[in-house]
């Protein structure tokens, strides 16, 4: 962890954290929530060391990036055009593009618009799902984090009921359930998880303690606007069709796949129709986090693809 370097690039106004190490054709990692930059610890050193150079930015609001003047505000959009910025500064021209729940979303968003800057995509959690009019969350409980969270204010109400480490270490936790996260009328989010609940074995205190720090700096601010309450921003794209090399690994008990229909539409083939080069990889117990929790099955997929692809 001590050979990944740390610095910051000025991106459209904001001074942006970018991880880094290796040398060899790019691949820029982009996170989810609750994770940060740091979530990508074990892929970052397996492509280093197989010959490629791994980057990983904090979003624009997490963790050690600038929070921007007003979090509220904050788009899809924003993280695209940080992403390309952050390219031009590294006079990258072309890279693989790696993205976990919904860095995923902005891995498919960036492609749709600079796919010629793109070499192959991989995510992890979800599937490319056409953003616009018309789409809506109502298939989803109003129970369900997502929807709780959308509400402006009742997170933050509920968060602030703990310190920042105890709030990551209940969404880990909650997030590695098999079913979707939903609470009673009477609860909020964080009461579903039980107080002596431990975190996984294959997540340390030490990696508590990093996200934890990575948080206390940013808090939640931007990471309450994006996903949450700007999931249902239009990508602004007629049409959408990749043709560049895809990759999609999913956890067989990610809780993702209780999404409305969303299982069928990956196992029918129904994702193809926007993405035709697409393989799809499907690992065992694995869970929402099967990139830290599995890094022994998920690297060498990633390693394969990349080689395949360069």
């Amino acid at each position: 962890m001590e050979k990944i370097q740390h610095n910051f690039v000025d991106v459209r106004g904001l001074n942006l954290h970018v991880a880094e190490i290796g040398s060899g054709p790019a691949v820029v990692f982009l996170h989810g929530f609750p994770e940060i930059w740091y979530s990508w610890r074990h892929q970052m050193l397996a492509i280093a060391n197989a010959g490629f150079r791994a980057i990983a930015p904090d979003f624009r609001g997490y963790g050690l990036s600038e929070l921007p003047a007003e979090p509220e505000k904050t788009t899809f959009k924003d993280l695209v055009d940080d992403l390309l910025a952050i390219l031009d500064s590294f006079e990258l021209q072309k890279v693989f593009v790696v993205g976990k729940d919904f860095g995923a979303r902005v891995v498919y968003h960036f492609a749709l618009c600079h796919q010629e800057r793109v070499s192959g995509l991989v995510t992890l959690g979800l599937p490319f799902m056409p953003n616009g009019p018309g789409i809506s969350l109502d298939f989803l409980p109003k129970g369900f984090y997502m929807m709780r969270w959308r509400e402006p204010g009742r997170a933050e109400k509920d968060f602030g009921r703990f310190d920042i480490k105890t709030v990551v270490k209940k969404i880990y936790i909650l997030f590695i359930e098999s079913e979707l996260q939903t609470a009673r009328e009477d609860q909020e989010i964080m009461d579903l998880v039980d107080p002596s609940a431990p975190l996984p074995s294959w997540f340390s205190e030490d990696d508590l303690t990093n996200y934890a720090n990575l948080y206390e700096k940013s808090g939640f601010r931007t990471a309450l606007q994006i996903p949450y309450r700007g999931w249902l921003e239009d990508d602004g794209v007629a049409n959408p069709k990749f043709n560049v090399p895809s990759l999609l690994i999913m956890g067989e008990k990610d809780y993702a796949l209780k999404f409305g229909d969303l299982e069928q539409y990956i196992k029918s083939g129904m994702v193809k129709e926007y993405v035709p080069d697409l393989e799809t990889i499907f690992l065992p117990e694995g869970n929402h986090f099967v990139q830290e929790q599995f890094p022994e099955k998920v690297n060498p997929l990633l390693i394969t693809f990349l080689n395949k692809h360069k």
